[in-house]
């Protein structure tokens, strides 16, 4: 049995974690910044992303935003209070967030309609398979596979990644000058929460996931842990390429064709 994991570090400083841990980040890193660093992101932070692409971003990737609370739900039900402390934690943040994720879903909504994009074009819109396959790897993880796991490629990876690709956009105002005076606070309300207030939800999720396994885990969760939260950023990555490619008939996303 693995022993048991106690943090006593800062929550958000990787220091407070084991070797292990520590290792695992550093290996997801390039395929971190693959998503982090995306063309589409920067395109958006200097107000110069091509409004197909930016309506198909926000089309797209509705469906995880939608879900996402239910993703949480799946993973509430795996948890029986007072087997394990790691379950005991995540019972807390699961249970606490899954209404902030559903604040969030309406963020999104105020968002699109900002940009031009009706809720009945947001919710009804046909989604590419390419971008589509996002949520479905994410509701397949979470129904599938261990608490752990689910929560590594929702909680820690995909939140984890959406905070700093919001901050890339919210580091200079030229896409919230870009709405009109009007409507720019909504409209950049989802951003500044994920740039600015949500930075604690991938670690609190990464400490509960450290809980879980303790401080020995067996080489093969961590490859597992390691395969699952890249694949997460794969699939964020081939959902923006798609989206950044929107319309175009002459050019082909080269990592989509790529993405595991």
């Amino acid at each position: 049995m693995n022993k048991q994991f106690v943090r006593e570090g800062a929550l958000m400083d990787i220091a407070s974690y084991p070797t292990w841990t520590r290792e695992l980040v550093e290996a997801c890193s390039d395929s971190k910044q693959h998503v982090v660093q995306h063309e589409l992101f920067k395109a958006m932070r200097d107000a110069s992303l091509d409004t197909a692409a930016a309506r198909q971003f926000l089309i797209g990737v509705w469906p995880m935003i939608d879900q996402f609370p239910q993703y949480m739900a799946i993973n509430l039900l795996k948890i029986r209070y007072g087997e394990h402390p790691g379950q005991e934690m995540a019972r807390r943040y699961l249970v606490r967030n899954i209404r902030v994720e559903q604040n969030h879903a309406d963020h999104w909504l105020a968002w699109a309609k900002a940009s031009g994009v009706s809720r009945a074009e947001l919710i009804e819109g046909k989604v590419p398979v390419g971008i589509v396959s996002l949520s479905h790897w994410c509701w397949h993880t979470c129904e599938r596979e261990s608490l752990a796991v689910a929560m590594a490629a929702t909680n820690y990876a995909i939140e984890g990644a959406t905070g700093e690709w919001a901050s890339l956009v919210c580091s200079c105002d030229n896409y919230e000058h870009s709405f009109a005076p009007l409507s720019r606070k909504k409209a950049m309300k989802w951003l500044h929460l994920h740039a600015h207030y949500d930075d604690k939800h991938p670690w609190e999720a990464l400490e509960i996931i450290v809980t879980l396994l303790g401080l020995d885990p067996a080489t093969r969760e961590v490859d597992k842990l390691r395969r699952t939260i890249c694949t997460s950023y794969d699939y964020m990555r081939m959902t923006l390429d798609h989206s950044l490619f929107a319309g175009t008939t002459t050019r082909v996303a080269p990592s989509a064709l790529q993405a595991a």
